[in-house]
């Protein structure tokens, strides 16, 4: 059983940045791949970034490339993504998810857990 805690979350201006963090449960988290999702009002769930449980391999949205960085420390059980150059269209709740030794996936129902979701909102 895995726990998911994500925070980070605000109210930022278009252009500005935020660093999310989702810290999990559990011994085994370097054995997880990892991955962040979003879900916009009136929206469904979408992928935005994923890590492998190896560290390797980050694979990204097209909508998101070259503007978030997801990476993680295993020593601390947390993953993290870096957006910045942050649009009113990235206002979303983003959700952390973790898979058993996935690499880079961006299905997402290829992931066992999640977390509870932060609030990010962009303002123009």
């Amino acid at each position: 059983q895995v726990q998911l805690v994500e925070s980070g979350g605000g109210l930022v201006q278009a252009g500005g940045s935020l660093r999310l963090s989702c810290v999990a449960s559990g011994r085994t988290f370097s054995r997880y791949g990892m991955a962040w999702f979003r879900q916009a009002p009136g929206k469904e769930r979408e992928f935005v970034a994923a890590i492998s449980w190896s560290g390797g391999s980050p694979f990204y949205a097209d909508s998101v490339k070259g503007r978030f960085t997801i990476s993680r420390d295993n020593a601390k059980n947390t993953v993290y993504l870096q957006m910045s150059t942050l649009k009113p269209e990235d206002t979303a709740v983003y959700y952390c998810a973790a898979g058993w030794q996935l690499y880079g996936s961006g299905r997402s129902d290829e992931y066992d857990y999640w977390g509870q979701g932060t609030q990010v909102t962009v303002s123009s």
